[in-house]
């Protein structure tokens, strides 16, 4: 098992929206970064373990845990020309872009602010925390979900 975490904006689609979806399950498309794509391609499989992160908001952090439920698969919304997520170069015989399904597991009772990830020394080489990193989807070492998991 591999353990991720996945960043999304909680007014777009926040964990909230997730556990509300039937059977708590929904595809977690729009993913436009190579290496994120990559990931979603190549390394998540069914029954990975996610951290769902709330970013762009008063107070950034890990809000639940999700669970993958389907391994990735290409991502339609790139070939739908109304959606945002548009790609002209993505065709259903040369997908350009991925995603996956995920499940609500839990919600946290506290949200696990990124403000004190960074105060612990434990985390201080975790993807999350590294100056520039950006991507909305990164790999989490077992050690780090399970320190984590002690926080809440």
């Amino acid at each position: 098992m591999n353990y991720w975490l996945m960043k999304s904006e909680p007014d777009v689609f926040g964990i909230d929206h997730l556990r509300k979806r039937p059977q708590q399950t929904e595809h977690w498309d729009g993913v436009r970064n190579y290496q994120a794509r990559n990931m979603l391609r190549d390394q998540m499989q069914v029954g990975d373990r996610v951290f769902f992160y709330h970013s762009n908001c008063a107070a950034p952090g890990i809000v639940g845990i999700a669970r993958i439920v389907r391994a990735g698969y290409p991502d339609h919304t790139a070939q739908d020309p109304e959606s945002k997520y548009h790609d002209p170069k993505s065709t259903p015989d040369n997908p350009r872009w991925y995603m996956v399904d995920v499940k609500f597991e839990r919600k946290f009772a506290r949200t696990i602010t990124l403000d004190e990830l960074k105060t612990h020394v434990q985390l201080a080489d975790m993807p999350l925390l590294r100056r520039g990193n950006r991507l909305s989807i990164m790999p989490v070492s077992e050690a780090h979900w399970q320190y984590i998991l002690d926080l809440e």
